[in-house]
């Protein structure tokens, strides 16, 4: 009868130690499989991204359009230089306005720069069908990444509408600068002075995460 117990005992080790090499096989497939997902998720993790930026960006120019912001920014040209005013690269900015510089220096700053988000701004003018749209830069950061987001809005321009005045106009404030319908110098080419309208214009912000 001991001899017998004996076996019994060894029989039961031998169970286990099976046992135990299944769950490490059946541990080590799942890991893999678990590896193999990875690609996945870091794809619906760029997309969460992408996402993300795409509701910043067009919650920026909702705002910005509602308060005014985004309208007195395009109106910001300095018409004798024919630049933005105090632009850092030709007649556009190379990053984030210098404070106080122009109207949209806060608002970027709180929704992107201060969240170390890169962002492009570019401003389309109206064409005919067929014709390419002019395009102005309002600030230019670089390529985006892949994983960029861009939202656009527009914004409707009238011909009494008046530039910055560099001489005497504060940016908080209204601007007393040549009327649009006068101009000769603005980045965008629209009706003339004795039409109320002078042309609608797209811009167009594309985010992407440094």
């Amino acid at each position: 009868m001991f001899i017998e117990h004996l076996s019994d005992r060894g029989q039961a080790h031998t169970l286990e130690a099976f046992v135990a090499a299944l769950l490490l096989v059946t541990g080590l497939i799942f890991a893999t499989q678990a590896t193999a997902v990875t690609p996945l998720s870091a794809s619906t993790s760029n997309q969460h991204v992408e996402n993300q930026g795409e509701i910043a960006a067009a919650d920026l120019l909702a705002t910005t359009k509602e308060r005014g912001d985004l309208k007195q920014g395009l109106l910001a040209w300095n018409e004798s230089d024919r630049e933005f005013t105090g632009a850092t690269n030709a007649d556009h900015y190379s990053g984030l306005m210098p404070q106080d510089e122009h109207p949209l220096s806060d608002p970027l700053d709180e929704a992107f720069d201060s969240r170390q988000v890169a962002f492009n701004i570019d401003v389309y003018g109206p064409a005919e069908p067929g014709e390419t749209r002019e395009r102005q830069r309002l600030v230019n950061m670089g390529e985006p990444s892949d994983n960029a987001a861009t939202a656009a809005t527009r914004v409707t321009l009238y011909t009494d509408d008046r530039l910055f005045d560099p001489d005497g106009d504060d940016l908080d404030g209204a601007y007393n600068g040549t009327p649009l319908g006068e101009s000769d110098a603005f980045f965008i080419e629209g009706e003339e002075d004795g039409q109320l309208l002078y042309a609608v214009v797209e811009v167009r912000i594309t985010v992407w995460q440094l």
